[in-house]
């Protein structure tokens, strides 16, 4: 049986790549991986990464029929699709709706916290003072965190519900730079932290990129 192929950048950098490949795994479904070696921000792609994917950019699903899927939520939302039982979105309707609410901030959304907390999962880093506009960013995201435990998805540790999501996935990036850079947390991000930490995908992924070696000298030296 022919599966897809995600192609998907360096696992310690690429937070792009790891919302979908999580949202896959959550909903269980099967698929290959291709890691092309990404360089500094700004680099143009590679030849392979142009072939693979018709945007020039990861990740991108190559669906058995040769389709290819670009974006992370393209993907992740396909997944939701072939794989309804998974729950990758809360089933009420409102909930439903605030946390696709929360995926699309989350999607287009928080350059500063972008730029200044670049993600780098084997890097570890002591507290810092931020900008004005990156501690706007994550005061904005640990109320979004709070709302979606609280009014929105109470029942279970994600913030997607009892069960892994999108919003989950989509936040996952997140977690690790406030992780990488020493940010203090809330309780809520602090207890979904954990169980995203200790989620057995999560885990496998975080592993992987401990065994990089490729460098990104600007990203590691933010």
């Amino acid at each position: 049986m022919t599966l897809p192929v995600l192609t998907i950048g360096n696992k310690n950098y690429s937070s792009w790549s790891m919302r979908p490949w999580l949202a896959l795994h959550w909903a269980g479904i099967a698929f290959t991986e291709e890691m092309v070696t990404l360089g500094e921000v700004g680099a143009r792609p590679t030849a392979t990464l142009r072939a693979a994917s018709p945007s020039g950019l990861v990740p991108v699903l190559a669906l058995p029929s040769g389709t290819p899927i670009h974006d992370s939520l393209a993907i992740a939302q396909w997944a939701a699709e072939v794989a309804p039982d998974a729950g990758l979105w809360p089933q009420e309707r409102i909930a439903r709706a605030r946390t696709w609410s929360a995926v699309a901030e989350m999607h287009s959304g928080f350059a500063a916290l972008r730029r200044n907390l670049p993600m780098n999962l084997r890097r570890r880093t002591g507290p810092r003072t931020w900008d004005e506009a990156t501690r706007a960013d994550i005061a904005r995201i640990f109320a979004l965190w709070d709302e979606l435990k609280g009014a929105i998805n109470p029942h279970g540790p994600w913030l997607n519900g009892a069960r892994a999501g999108i919003v989950d996935a989509f936040f996952a990036p997140v977690a690790t730079r406030l992780r990488t850079y020493a940010v203090p947390l809330t309780p809520v991000a602090e207890a979904w932290s954990e169980t995203l930490f200790t989620d057995r995908a999560f885990a496998a992924w975080d592993a992987a990129a401990a065994c990089e070696t490729a460098v990104i000298a600007g990203t590691d030296a933010a």
